[in-house]
């Protein structure tokens, strides 16, 4: 079966929620998410992506020069059942990419992560035209060692480990970040190196 007879379609958060959790990694969907994309092969939904605001939106807003507050989005969750068919998360990437620049214009690029203590080094982004602009080593994410669940600094904080978090354990590995853009114009004012994919393996 060929990736080329999936179709993607905007879904219910409920719906994209159901699927986030039952096929990604963590388990978990980011709640602030605003846009949701199911992926369907012969009329079963087998997965989904959600695209919303970054959690440091004042933080990103500069990584591309003179962005408007809400010109650009994250995609923060993108879940796939084992089912579909090879090279579906590219080409469901593709279509939702097309989707949103027709439908919101003033978006100008997108941001995602590749968490590679986890999952991966972001294979499926390289595929899908977005450029690598930094490697950072994980400080993030953490083991909390009450429940062994793995949790992102952030929500710990929030979550009431605020004196704790600076004994657990970090995971291991590197947070890569990842840029799309879906206005080529927007790429000439990125304010950060574009790293060669290269340096992923050094």
């Amino acid at each position: 079966m060929s990736a080329k007879k999936i179709i993607v379609k905007p879904i219910s958060s409920q719906d994209a929620a159901r699927i986030v959790k039952s096929c990604h990694y963590s388990g978990k969907v980011v709640p602030n998410s605003q846009l949701h994309f199911g992926v369907f092969l012969n009329g079963k939904c087998g997965g989904a992506m959600q695209f919303g605001p970054s959690m440091r939106k004042d933080l990103i807003q500069g990584l591309v020069r003179d962005t408007g507050w809400n010109g650009f989005i994250e995609l923060n969750r993108m879940a796939f059942a084992d089912w579909l068919p090879r090279n579906s998360e590219s080409r469901a990437i593709s279509v939702a990419l097309r989707l949103i620049r027709k439908a919101y214009p003033h978006i100008e690029w997108v941001i995602s992560f590749a968490d590679s203590t986890q999952c991966g080094d972001g294979t499926i982004y390289r595929a899908s035209g977005f450029v690598l602009t930094a490697i950072k080593k994980n400080t993030e994410l953490v083991i909390n060692p009450r429940t062994g669940e793995t949790m992102a600094t952030m929500a710990a904080y929030h979550k009431g480990y605020a004196s704790e978090i600076s004994k657990w354990e970090k995971l291991s590995g590197h947070m890569l970040r990842y840029i799309y853009f879906l206005n080529p114009a927007a790429r000439f004012r990125l304010t950060v190196p574009i790293l060669p994919f290269t340096e992923i393996q050094r």
